[in-house]
């Protein structure tokens, strides 16, 4: 089973593949049956390939995640990244201010993320 360390190295490295560009990375660190809720409340993205397509699509977007506090661990199977995401919305450049919160599996897989930001918590800069 992984431990809190190795969640929290998945979530810098889920980061540093974000960034890179590399949706396939990040769709790799995935379980083949996890999920994604992004944001809270919207549609859930089932399955590794709609998990990849949509990576596709936000990398796409040439959105930045910039780590605003190191990873949070559990007492369970879950962690916690809060970041900034950088991007420009409606032709102008923006942040978007972000905590997700992932499960793991014994692999050491992540089986689901749920992004946690609401509209209040995106700024045009």
């Amino acid at each position: 089973m992984a431990d809190n360390a190795a969640r929290k190295a998945t979530l810098l490295q889920y980061v540093e593949r974000f960034n890179a560009g590399d949706a396939q990375g990040v769709a790799a660190l995935y379980a083949d049956d996890a999920t994604v809720e992004d944001p809270v409340g919207g549609e859930v993205i089932a399955g590794r390939d709609a998990i990849l397509a949509f990576y596709r699509h936000t990398t796409s977007l040439g959105a930045r995640l910039e780590v605003m506090a190191p990873p949070r661990g559990s007492h369970g199977d879950a962690a916690a990244l809060t970041f900034s995401v950088h991007v420009r919305m409606e032709g102008r450049p923006a942040r978007i201010d972000v905590t997700d919160v992932m499960t793991f599996g014994a692999d050491g897989r992540i089986r689901s993320m749920r992004a946690y930001w609401g509209p209040d918590d995106l700024h045009f800069v």
